[in-house]
């Protein structure tokens, strides 16, 4: 069933600045038949509107790529420091008893997972400024570099966090404050994700509908005016005879 745009106006039309007024007398392109993944996911968050969600997954994420940083070097600086067979200085100043020492191969994968971790990190930070700026323009394509980028860092982050569980001890503070924290920013990670995902959606359908507007709005104009001069040249005349008004003599 076709319905029209002014029975289903869109759920970010009360706080986004972009107006779909407009486009009342052109056919919603919600009303064909999308697949799930283009339709957004939620219409509202917790206590505030997609919109505003979104800039604080923006946020969220530019402060997560800094922890995530500043984690990975100090994880990379314990296992350098306190690798098998190596002499350290700094044993009095941090007990390196919570490094994992055992397998050589389950060493090499904890250094893995901290440098991508580092990298990853780096390209959220990038697209984390960029999604700051899309939001504020309502720029739907800026958003796509941390969509993609996000989602990849935040499977890699999951993976990395299953991993670091499992093989490190948690009988010690830091493994299990590290466990817990990962354990909450992923949660947050996706819900977020969701967010920023589901006003993409909303914003590109915003974008088809007023170039659909705008190229119905074109069609018209260039038929009126092809029409006028058809209409001109189509005019029947009337033959006018001349009478002379000079007097006979």
């Amino acid at each position: 069933m076709v319905r029209s745009t002014s029975g289903t106006p869109s759920v970010y039309s009360h706080v986004t600045t972009r107006s779909s007024a407009n486009l009342r007398s052109s056919r919603s392109l919600k009303s064909l038949k999308t697949p799930w993944y283009r339709k957004p996911l939620v219409q509202d968050a917790f206590f505030l509107d997609v919109q505003r969600a979104s800039m604080i997954t923006a946020v969220f994420s530019l402060l997560l790529s800094i922890f995530t940083v500043i984690t990975a070097c100090f994880d990379l600086y314990c296992y350098v420091m306190a690798a098998p067979g190596s002499t350290h200085y700094g044993y009095y100043v941090i007990s390196y008893q919570f490094v994992y020492v055992g397998s050589r191969h389950v060493r090499n994968a904890l250094v893995m997972f901290a440098v991508f971790s580092i990298i990853l990190a780096f390209v959220v930070f990038v697209t984390s400024i960029m999604l700051i700026i899309a939001l504020r323009k309502e720029y739907e394509k800026k958003m796509l570099p941390w969509i993609y980028a996000f989602a990849v860092f935040t499977i890699f982050r999951f993976l990395a966090y299953l991993f670091f569980s499992i093989v490190n001890d948690m009988i010690f503070a830091y493994n299990v404050l590290m466990c817990l924290l990962w354990t909450v920013f992923i949660v947050c990670s996706v819900y977020g994700w969701v967010l920023v995902y589901s006003l993409y959606i909303e914003l590109s359908d915003l974008t088809k509908l007023e170039d659909l507007a705008h190229l119905r709005m074109g069609t018209m104009q260039s038929l009126n005016a092809s029409t006028v001069p058809s209409l001109a040249g189509s005019r029947p005349t009337t033959p006018h005879s001349t009478v002379s008004t000079m007097p006979v003599a």
